[in-house]
């Protein structure tokens, strides 16, 4: 594509042209729904492994959608007159000189990645530079990403809540920031890419939302304002002190970029004000992988839950990346750049590197922070209960200083919360050896309780006793005296585990 005017120009001719792109794709149906149902199953299941036949054949009776699939979704040319009926009212050499088409005589070719996606608030189009899945390309450093896994797993993080402000930092094509303008009244998108900005500017303009884009380097953009939420998919891969691709490498050495942005962001937050952010931080030879990244927070006026998702090891870390890159592994100079990349890591004792999600929560009192390992699987999107788990927190905060509101708290075991108990065979039949309780929903936390803790449980009830007569209860039944201190400290700690994780939850009266 030519050199792209200034992003924030309201005359950059993609976002001039995205009004009649969007009556197209609107009057055609190009919608992840459609798409899905025109395709069939196979098909479909085949576009996403990147296998554009099946996809082909399907799309050949699918009418001007079936042109549209095979232009953008897989990269075929398309004969001009057939491309003027499909993209009406688009003028085919506006669009040739916006940059959204290439030519060759009568053939036209997209010039851009445009996908359908589905935010959750109705259907997008997000634009953005021609990825690699169907069609071998070695990506340029300038390169900005569309809709990749990592921008997924931050949609499906991110809280929903209605908010007033929210900032998406290092905003790449916007589709965080599209997706913030469903929830939030004014919408900041940043980024230190130009490029990154006339396609979030585009995209802006091709889904009719009015987002405030911003060039700039880190926070330099927003330095005196403070949002309600931000989020955050940095350049967070981890290796030397490099750029080969903006939407990934920070220039930063190791987990530097992390590290600038977790420590960075509480200074943009307002008083109760929430961040989600994506991040990354490597495991160092005979140091916790949580006290390096606790180290990052502030010592005053945050509340961090820090969720590990995944652990690589370097060999193989580095071999995503480079394939994400464009490179083939199997080459002379990916196998260099592999043995540099890999010399960089072990100069550090680089043993592994994790990744996952990043909430902080601006509260009035000393940093708080829980960083823990979430690897196992679970479906459902973290956001609702990050906004639940912080919610968790500050009562268990007001518990740390009186210990009273929760020995007269009444408590209720959802419904999602179940009991387990796992016996073996043994000598004399089946033995127990595991009970514990854990979630169906959510992260599907799992809490080991003994007998005496699934007895605590079965007497919770809404409108029943509060803990401390239950705990008295229970120890009557047991030894037929008083609760002693040790199990009254017992019972205390199980109680405020369980609630942080939301297997059991307080009732709070109104």
């Amino acid at each position: 594509m030519p050199n792209s005017p200034s992003p924030r120009s309201p005359h950059s001719p993609l976002a001039v042209l995205a009004p009649s792109l969007r009556d197209a794709l609107d009057r055609v149906g190009f919608t992840v729904e459609s798409i899905s149902e025109v395709l069939g199953p196979a098909a479909h299941a085949a576009l996403d492994r990147g296998e554009p036949v099946p996809v082909r054949r399907a799309s050949k009776t699918a009418g001007e959608l079936g042109t549209l699939i095979r232009l953008f979704l897989l990269g075929d040319p398309v004969i001009e007159h057939e491309l003027r009926i499909a993209l009406a009212p688009v003028n085919i050499h506006e669009a040739v000189a916006a940059g959204l088409l290439d030519r060759d005589g009568d053939n036209l070719t997209a010039a851009l990645d445009l996908r359908a996606l589905d935010l959750g608030n109705g259907p997008v189009w997000v634009l953005s530079d021609l990825e690699d899945s169907l069609r071998r390309r070695t990506l340029k450093p300038e390169h900005v990403l569309g809709v990749g896994q990592a921008s997924l797993s931050l949609l499906r993080a991110t809280p929903t809540a209605s908010v007033g402000t929210v900032l998406d930092l290092g905003t790449g094509c916007g589709v965080q920031a599209m997706h913030a303008a469903g929830y939030a009244s004014n919408v900041v998108g940043t980024d230190v890419s130009t490029r990154a900005l006339w396609f979030a500017e585009a995209n802006a303009a091709l889904n009719a939302m009015t987002i405030d884009y911003r060039a700039g380097s880190w926070f330099e953009p927003v330095e005196t304002e403070r949002f309600d939420l931000v989020v955050a998919n940095p350049p967070f891969v981890v290796g030397p002190a490099r750029v080969e691709h903006t939407y990934r490498d920070s220039g930063l050495a190791l987990d530097g970029a992390s590290e600038l942005v977790i420590s960075g962001v509480p200074d943009l937050l307002n008083p109760g004000g929430t961040a989600a952010m994506l991040a990354s931080w490597v495991h160092i030879e005979g140091e916790d992988w949580r006290s390096r990244v606790s180290r990052w927070l502030p010592d005053f006026g945050i509340d961090a839950w820090i969720v590990q998702r995944d652990v690589a090891d370097p060999a193989h870390y580095v071999g995503t990346w480079l394939r994400d890159g464009g490179l083939d592994p199997r080459d002379e100079a990916a196998q260099a750049r592999a043995e540099a990349w890999l010399d960089a890591l072990d100069e550090y004792d680089v043993e592994g590197i994790g990744f996952g999600f990043v909430y902080l929560r601006s509260i009035d009192g000393p940093t708080e922070v829980l960083a823990e390992d979430l690897t196992h699987g679970f479906d459902d999107p973290l956001g609702e209960e990050a906004l639940k788990y912080f919610e968790r927190s500050a009562w268990l905060r007001a518990v740390n200083a009186d210990p009273s509101i929760a020995w007269s708290a009444r408590y209720q075991v959802p419904e999602a919360t179940a009991l387990e108990q796992v016996s073996l065979p043994g000598d004399e039949g089946w033995e127990r050896k595991v009970t514990r309780v854990h979630r169906g929903d959510g992260p599907r936390w799992q809490h080991e309780i003994d007998d005496s803790g699934a007895a605590l449980l079965a007497g919770m009830r809404p409108d029943g006793m509060a803990l401390e007569d239950l705990v008295e209860l229970l120890a009557f039944s047991h030894t037929g005296e008083e609760a002693t201190e040790e199990f009254r400290d017992a019972a205390l700690e199980l109680v405020t585990g369980l609630v942080r994780h939301g297997l059991i939850n307080p009732v709070l009266d109104v």
